[in-house]
């Protein structure tokens, strides 16, 4: 029998590798991501631990050296709330300056963010708390 098979979620890092907080992240992200495959590669017919305590299925981890396109950076916003636009783009209020400045300068852009594009979730810094909470979240929810 003939079965599409499901694409895996992606959650997408905006990294700069000189950052020690963005290779922090990185390195949790790496782990988190050979974490969920792992599981999901189990044999669980004796194991009903998934279904008492589900994680998230596998997903593809997407770095990206390079800033969010203006609308990568327009749903990285709505995903944050506006309040937190400052966190991601220096000296920006407002969504309009966040565009312009990143247009500018693309270092204007403060990473890490990472981004759960599927779940409309996304964390500026390197919290790690929030980072796994992104990253263990069931889709949906």
């Amino acid at each position: 029998m003939f079965r599409f098979h499901k694409t895996l979620d992606v959650i997408t890092l905006f990294h700069k590798a000189s950052l020690p907080t963005s290779t922090r992240v990185h390195t949790i992200l790496k782990t988190a991501s050979a974490t969920a495959s792992e599981t999901a590669t189990e044999d669980q017919a004796g194991d009903h631990s998934a279904q008492s305590n589900p994680k998230r299925k596998e997903f593809e981890l997407d770095v990206q050296e390079e800033p969010p396109t203006e609308d990568q950076l327009k749903t990285i916003i709505d995903y944050l709330g506006t309040n937190k636009i400052s966190t991601l783009v220096k000296g920006a209020k407002t969504e309009l300056e966040a565009i312009k400045k990143l247009k500018e300068n693309g270092d204007n852009f403060q990473r890490p963010v990472t981004v759960d594009w599927e779940n409309g979730k996304a964390v500026a810094g390197d919290n790690e708390s929030e980072i796994l909470k992104l990253v263990q979240a069931l889709p949906g929810k």
